[in-house]
């Protein structure tokens, strides 16, 4: 029995003998050159590595890493596209034009970054041809069977194409409900032996067009197969959607969707009930033992998915557990009540018993503590409105030039941002506004546009910032941003003598000064402004008690605009809408890239590969390494790692004068390497420092990792983070979860997404008072937000939506994802998730395209989960709170509060005859008996059709009143 080592490539003694061989002859010769070039530190050094490499190959018989040797091994080494048969393969080349530029550069970074490594005795020439060149690569395609697919016609395509396909495909015309310009293009089409598909939302609306398409003797028929093959000249109506429809003249081929014949209205969309609360935004995470909250039950632990078989029907279940043992199985469908608990991380909350008052004692203590802080922020606001401020003008030429003059493209949320903003500024009211983002999301841009319009008016403006470093990072934006504009810009911190600030001070006083940068100075009693107009705070929360009290003095006579970077979920934004003016941004910035992020442990040999990728792309690093005792020792490690570099070390118990000399440098760009603790977390913004390197990485909290690595990739550039723990390290359960949570979510604006809900419930702390934090742990934020939404409505005398009811269904027949149809558990619960929150026909069309699309052909359980699930959407906007199906009989009981047309009843009775019998109780319940007596599965849609039908019906029944459709 012979166990090989856990390697790529298993070369026999032979094989390393003669690699060993080749790799000697050619270090001898690339030692001899370097040294005849005076270059001893470089010759001392390759030799050194390839020394070491030569003793490992020997005594590990091969197991080591030697893929960046192999050309010494292996005269020829094959691609990618050798694993595929010539014949047997075919290629596709989306836009070969670009895929040939993006290989030329790939390429060329690659080389770059050899040479220099080669040049500084890292690695030998002949370790260059590891990867194929996109030459060789276009070389070994053109053996292939390619198709090549470009938007437009290029002209240098790599590979010469034997043939070439023009698809013209034309749009068809929309006919905004003109039935007789269809009727004509109809016709035409069939004159001229097209094939026509006319696809319609709902089974009943496409039977009816084919109907109606009869009448004009057009020969329509209705059809559920698809795959049919339709014969030239055939007109079919089938069940399907497509936003817009197309003529395909080559192929003699026509489909129309809905929207192109009807109007495009838009869908209005029932209003959803206050029950619903903030369906799981965060199911792909939730994972057994994580805590959940059901709305009615209150905390306890998600404990998985069980199938469970009741007088021979299976459906799935989620299961919960509580205190006391006590267990709850909760319907899969009826996942909108449950919210994954969002509490600080690392902290356990109590379990509450099931049917116990616990957990109504505690709601009713959050709902009263909410009410308290509704009305404070609603009578805070309402003050403000009663009290009349400067009313700025509409924008100037001169506003518009100096916002085109941004380099950059602005996101749809900053631009609705600057617009809420200005609208402030031009009204009469007192601006107090939030702008809330992600680490570099713009909120700077909207700041300083501001600040302009300020200027514009004749007002002075200031900038207040929690930091020196801030001060001077915002005092060199606006003097660039204003350079071209008669816009006099000062900051005043402590990198100013006193000589300097004196003069500042004067000019403030004077109003010879527009804007003026600062740290918590400028809320000093000697800095008096003529003419004050607007006041910009950044990351307000890290103000002491002292100087938020004097901005709050601020905030009653001038405009106030708030920035802040930590995260205020959309969910409590919406709760605050009327009562707090903030804009939120959600969007990254156009060309922003995520940041490739990588888990690892500690390996010297990545560290130095890592800066000196970015140096030679003249960036800078942020090494953080959280620890001031032997920081010193670290950086001088990374400086023997890389001696062409600056590196320098910060940490929050140096002197201040010191700390911020060293900040200055390396934002002027004179330290290459910057080795720091976490005190660069918040507000350092450098758009050259696109590497980050974080030593111990599993020592740090998600909120931290999230915010360290928000430090790059704050330009165009491919930013690269790398998380770091030490070698051989048994990693804690939490720290991998961390480490692996910080890694899969790389998209932007994960700030806003992943769980960062210790950073979420700080964000809501800063906003509304560290008490409310606490409240917040006891219910879960989300169930929380909607508690305040509700306490706000109430206080500002708004309709609250009716009082929570669940509305349940339960029907004869399997409905449930088999495990051989979706395997991965998280999966199913995601699209469970997604399945509850089904509203319409269009939404289920969506859910079964997608599930085809990703799993196969679905089950007929699934397809009865599907269904249900819009049944119950339906049941609920028709206050319908339990659909129980038997065999041909469905008994629907009513929402005893509902409010109901009564005299309509008689007429809905009169409509169904005998099939429906209303049984008028204290909770009034209806029996329908369903047309024929369904059996089998095959009978369900026809289930499912009657029901739909019915409960359109019951909308008769609803008030006036009631009718928010």
């Amino acid at each position: 029995l012979v166990i090989y080592p856990a390697a790529e490539i298993i070369p026999d003694a032979n094989r390393i003998q003669e690699g060993l061989q080749k790799l000697e002859e050619e270090k001898k010769q690339y030692v001899k050159k370097l040294r005849e070039q005076f270059k001893t530190e470089e010759s001392a050094r390759i030799q050194n590595i390839i020394e070491e490499f030569k003793e490992n190959l020997v005594e590990f018989q091969g197991s080591v890493a030697m893929e960046s040797y192999i050309g010494y091994f292996f005269d020829q080494t094959v691609s990618f596209f050798d694993y595929f048969d010539n014949e047997d393969t075919l290629f596709f080349l989306d836009e070969p034009g670009r895929l040939v530029e993006k290989g030329e550069a790939v390429e060329t970074e690659f080389r770059e970054s050899m040479i220099g490594r080669i040049e500084k005795g890292y690695i030998l020439p002949g370790q260059m041809d590891v990867i194929f060149g996109y030459k060789q690569i276009l070389s070994l395609l053109s053996r292939k069977n390619s198709i090549l697919m470009s938007t437009m016609e290029a002209k240098n395509v790599p590979i010469t194409p034997k043939r070439k396909y023009d698809f013209t495909v034309q749009s068809v015309p929309s006919y905004n409900n003109n039935f007789e310009v269809l009727v004509k293009d109809l016709e035409r089409w069939k004159r001229n032996k097209y094939r026509v598909i006319l696809l319609s939302g709902s089974r009943t609306r496409a039977m009816r067009l084919s109907e109606d398409l009869r009448d004009f003797d057009l020969n329509a028929f209705y059809s559920e197969d698809m795959d049919r093959e339709l014969q030239s000249s055939e007109i079919m109506v089938a069940y399907g959607s497509l936003r817009r429809g197309f003529e395909y003249p080559l192929i003699k081929l026509v489909i129309i969707s809905e929207s192109d014949i009807f109007t495009n209205e838009k869908k209005k969309k029932r209003k959803k009930s206050a029950y619903e609360g903030k369906k799981i935004q965060s199911f792909t995470e939730l994972t057994p033992g994580d805590y959940v909250v059901h709305e009615n039950h209150g905390l306890g632990i998600y404990r998985g998915i069980e199938k469970i078989e009741v007088e021979g029907v299976t459906k799935d279940y989620i299961k919960i557990e509580y205190g006391g043992g006590g267990v709850l199985y909760v319907p899969a469908t009826g996942l909108d009540v449950i919210q994954k608990y969002s509490g600080s991380e690392g902290r356990k909350p109590k379990l509450n018993k099931l049917n116990s008052v616990e957990w109504k004692n505690t709601k009713a203590k959050v709902r009263g503590a909410v009410r308290e802080i509704a009305k404070e922020l609603v009578e805070l606001y309402a003050q403000r409105q009663e009290k009349k401020g400067f009313r700025f003008s509409l924008d100037t030429v001169w506003q518009k030039e100096f916002e085109e003059a941004f380099p950059y493209e602005e996101t749809y949320d900053q631009l609705n941002a600057i617009e809420d903003t200005k609208r402030d500024m031009e009204s009469d009211k007192i601006m107090d506004r939030l702008i809330c983002g992600d680490v570099g999301y713009g909120k700077t841009e909207i700041a300083i546009r501001a600040a302009f319009k300020a200027v514009a008016d004749g007002k002075q403006a200031v900038f207040l910032v929690p930091t020196t470093i801030l001060a001077q990072q915002h005092y060199n934006t606006l003097v660039q941003r204003m350079k071209d504009f008669p816009v006099s810009v000062d900051v005043l911190s402590r990198f100013r003598s006193a000589s300097e600030q004196k003069k500042t001070l004067e000019r403030l006083r004077k109003g010879s000064l527009d804007i003026l940068v600062g740290t918590h100075r400028v809320l000093s009693a000697d800095v008096k402004f003529k003419n004050l107009g607007l006041l910009i705070v950044d990351e307000e929360q890290r103000f002491g008690v002292t100087h938020k009290e004097k901005i709050k003095q601020f905030k009653k006579d001038v405009d106030v605009l708030t920035l802040t970077a930590t995260p205020i979920p959309r969910t409590l934004h919406m709760s605050l809408v009327g009562i707090r003016d903030m804009s939120v941004l959600d969007e990254p910035p156009v060309d922003r890239l995520p940041i490739q992020t990588y888990v690892l442990e500690h390996n010297e040999e990545i560290i130095r590969e890592a800066i000196n990728r970015e140096l030679a792309r003249g960036g800078q690093v942020y090494y953080v390494y959280n620890r001031v005792n032997g920081i010193d020792e670290v950086a001088n490690t990374v400086a023997g790692l890389v001696p062409e570099a600056s590196v320098a070390f910060a940490h929050g118990q140096m002197h201040e004068r010191e700390l911020e000399k060293i900040m200055y440098d390396f934002i002027s760009g004179e330290i290459d390497v910057l080795v720091s603790t976490t005190i660069i977390e918040t507000g350092m913004d450098i758009s050259n420092v696109n590497t980050i390197i974080i030593d111990d990485a599993d020592r740090l909290g998600l909120s931290q990792l999230y915010q360290l690595r928000g430090r790059v990739g704050r330009s165009n550039r491919t930013s690269y983070a790398f998380l770091m723990y030490k070698r051989d390290k048994m990693l804690k359960e939490i720290a991998e979860k961390r480490l692996h949570a910080i890694k899969e979510f790389t998209e932007l604006g994960s700030g806003f997404k992943i769980a960062m809900r210790d950073l979420e419930i700080r964000g809501a702390g800063n906003l509304l008072g560290a008490q409310q934090s606490g409240h917040m742990e006891a219910v879960g934020y989300d169930l929380y937000c909607k508690m305040l939404n509700e306490a706000v409505k109430s206080m500002k005398g708004e309709e609250i939506e009716e009082e929570v009811f669940e509305t349940t269904v339960d029907m004869d027949m399997d409905a449930f994802i088999p495990a051989t149809y979706i395997k991965n558990e998280v999966q199913k619960l995601d699209i469970y998730k997604r399945i509850a929150e089904i509203e319409n026909e269009e939404e289920l069309m969506d859910m079964q395209e997608e599930l085809a699309d990703r799993f196969g052909d679905l089950p007929n359980a699934v397809n009865n989960l599907l269904n249900i699930a819009l049944i119950k959407s339906i049941c609920h906007s028709v206050y319908v709170t339990s659909l129980v199906q038997k065999g041909n009989e469905v008994t629907l009981t009513m929402y005893p509060k509902a409010k109901l047309a009564v005299e309509k009843f008689p007429e809905l009775l009169v409509k169904y005859q005998n099939s429906l019998k209303l049984i008028p109780q204290a909770n009034p319940y209806f029996i329908y008996r369903m047309p024929g007596n369904p059996k089998g599965k095959s009978d369900n849609m026809n289930i499912f059709t009657n029901l739909e039908k019915l409960l359109e019906d019951f909308k008769l029944l609803l008030e006036e009143k009631g009718e928010k459709e």
